[in-house]
């Protein structure tokens, strides 16, 4: 059980003012207030009541169910794999690791299936991750096999010793050949569920290159290197640009052009020295078919 308690302030219903201080869906807080587990001054307060300013607000929040993942014969493609290492080409529609109401046919299923160990230092819950990509992004990601490479891949990527390299299809005609993007992203105030670009001094850190592969006549091929790995990175820094990724259903444009299952965005590259041998390894994956296709139809067009 953990508490927070913070200060009121007036004239704003609980849920809302908890929603924001807390970082809680108003659902959730609302499922807390009913419980008696929201008080203010000592006395219990419902979602939609109206708080006083100044009033010591105190929610007790649970701790959450734990959840172990369970091995699934989901198909999954092994790009390499030995003792320390395994390096996996995700497709679209796959979840990297399960979350609260996401529990069963994720890549992390599938790997603990296919492979005999993976790290436990990301708990029961992420066992051998050591960086995620979005549902719908497609492409590669290492998976450590033992603590020991664990450490030392995390160790590479914030060192930015390990390079990972994206291919997206963007709207619009990008002018720049390339650039390096830097602001602080965080989620976005207005939809817990999005990340966003924020002011300085708020939000994390967030680094990325970009270079342009081609230029048609509505939309733009970028090659992009990350810097960081912030979620969503490339999504919310190629809809600051002014050029989201095409098929981007929550960054991107709300009438799309092409009827596609998500982003056009691929983790085609993945550079890191071996943990053991100390050999530096690269990595490569072809574009997704659906990605393909549209780039051929790109191409008929011109």
């Amino acid at each position: 059980m953990k508490e927070q308690t913070v200060i009121a302030r007036g004239g704003v219903r609980a849920d809302v003012f908890l929603s924001e201080a807390t970082g809680l869906t108003r659902s959730a807080v609302k499922k807390l207030a009913d419980g008696g587990a929201v008080t203010a001054d000592g006395v219990p307060v419902k979602a939609g009541e109206t708080l006083k300013e100044g009033a010591c607000v105190r929610v007790c929040i649970p701790d959450p169910a734990p959840i172990a993942a369970t091995p699934e014969d989901i198909p999954i493609e092994i790009v390499y794999e030995d003792d320390d290492i395994a390096v996996v080409n995700k497709p679209r529609g796959m979840t990297v690791h399960a979350g609260n109401g996401n529990s069963d046919g994720t890549l992390v299923n599938a790997l603990l299936y296919r492979l005999k160990n993976l790290s436990g230092i990301g708990g029961a819950l992420r066992p051998g991750i050591v960086h995620r990509i979005d549902k719908d992004t497609t492409g590669l990601l290492v998976v450590a096999k033992n603590d020991r490479a664990h450490l030392s891949l995390s160790s590479q990527i914030a060192d930015k010793t390990a390079h990972r390299t994206y291919l997206a299809l963007l709207e619009g005609v990008v002018k720049e050949d390339s650039g390096r993007i830097v602001t602080q992203i965080g989620r976005d105030p207005k939809d817990r569920l999005r990340q966003c670009v924020l002011p300085a001094g708020k939000g994390r850190r967030a680094e990325s290159e970009f270079f342009v592969e081609k230029r048609f006549r509505a939309n733009t091929l970028v090659r992009f290197v990350l810097g960081t790995g912030r979620t969503h990175q490339i999504r919310v820094h190629a809809k600051y640009m002014g050029h989201p990724v095409v098929g981007d259903k929550t960054y991107g444009y709300k009438k799309q052009r092409f009827a596609l299952d998500g982003q056009l965005l691929h983790a085609c590259r993945l550079e890191l020295t071996h943990p053991s041998t100390g050999e530096r390894m690269t990595f490569e994956a072809p574009l997704p078919d659906d990605f393909k296709r549209t780039l051929a139809r790109l191409e008929e067009e011109e």
